[in-house]
């Protein structure tokens, strides 16, 4: 294609098939991102559990 820019690149068979993506099918998240995604609902769950506690209704005691 004319125009479009950039470098051409001369893909091997690995990248044609998904490959370059750290082994995942679909590229799917890098360690930081799931590391972020567990962070974040584990954080929800807290808030979620705090809430409880304030509204006095029973939950899951730590210990």
């Amino acid at each position: 294609m004319l125009g479009v820019g950039g470098t051409r690149r001369h893909l091997g068979r690995e990248a044609l098939r998904g490959g370059g993506r750290g082994g995942r099918i679909g590229g799917g998240l890098d360690a930081r991102a799931r590391k972020r995604e567990l962070l974040r609902t584990l954080s929800e769950e807290r808030k979620k559990e705090e809430e409880r506690q304030e509204e006095g209704e029973p939950g899951r005691t730590s210990g």
